[in-house]
């Protein structure tokens, strides 16, 4: 299993070797934008890397919606993030499930909707999320029903523990049931909470800081069986969770 981290994606080839890092996870552009992503001067040598680079979406797509002026432009940002992923020779790009206002049976219509129309081959990830009503991927139950609905095409699945603790499941066994649900866990975004169990917030603690059972966050890594594990807790303690992973692990 490889061990990685989130970087800020100013220079991530140096960031990586800042780190030690054996695989990294970045923006390609504004994260709370829905701007089209601009060309990456570096995208040759990031193309050439023998780094595994994963792409995250920006926060704001959200292709389950309802709303037209939403989700349209949800889906035309995703399709420029895979442009620009594959550009750079990325892993995947991972992108949160989002939600459906009028009713989580539409949103499930409405992801197919974004499949159907990918012609990518950079594999989309969905995430689960931390909270809000009629999500896509907060709830594990749910989450199998959104793959069910995506049977035929290639969906992959990345497990946020934080974000999980954050949605009220029981991380004892949480990791067993999402493999139940969705088939299978492509990455693991290892990261501890600062908040409560249940509170629906999502907000990222380190290790040594958070109140999640730093052997917890192992134990769900650990059972998950997936290739790589990306950390995205903050710098500077970001090297000791990575750290504490490669040790533990």
């Amino acid at each position: 299993m490889l061990v990685g981290a989130h970087v800020p994606g100013e220079a991530p080839l140096k960031e990586a070797e800042q780190l030690g890092a054996a695989c990294v996870q970045m923006f390609v552009g504004d994260p709370q934008s829905y701007k089209k992503p601009p060309a990456r001067p570096d995208a040759a040598e990031l193309l050439a890397a023998q780094l595994p680079i994963y792409v995250h979406a920006p926060y704001r797509i959200n292709v389950a919606s309802p709303n037209n002026r939403i989700r349209i432009p949800s889906r035309k940002l995703l399709a420029q993030i895979l442009g620009r992923a594959e550009e750079i020779g990325a892993a995947a790009v991972i992108v949160h499930g989002g939600h459906s206002e009028d009713g989580i049976e539409k949103g499930f219509v409405r992801w197919r909707k974004a499949f159907e129309e990918n012609t990518s081959p950079v594999p989309i990830m969905i995430e689960n999320t931390a909270g809000g009503t009629n999500a896509m991927a907060r709830q594990v139950d749910v989450m199998g029903r959104l793959f069910q609905h995506l049977e035929g095409f290639d969906a992959h699945f990345c497990f946020d523990t934080c974000h999980a603790h954050a949605a009220g499941e029981d991380l004892d066994d949480v990791i067993e049931r999402t493999l139940e649900a969705t088939g299978r866990i492509d990455l693991v975004h290892a990261n501890s909470s600062k908040d409560a169990f249940g509170s629906g917030r999502d907000r990222h603690s380190n290790f040594a800081g958070g109140v999640i059972d730093p052997e917890a966050i192992i134990a769900m890594v650990r059972v998950s069986g997936a290739p790589a594990v990306i950390c995205e807790t903050a710098w500077p303690g970001i090297g000791e969770d990575m750290a504490y992973l490669t040790s533990r692990l």
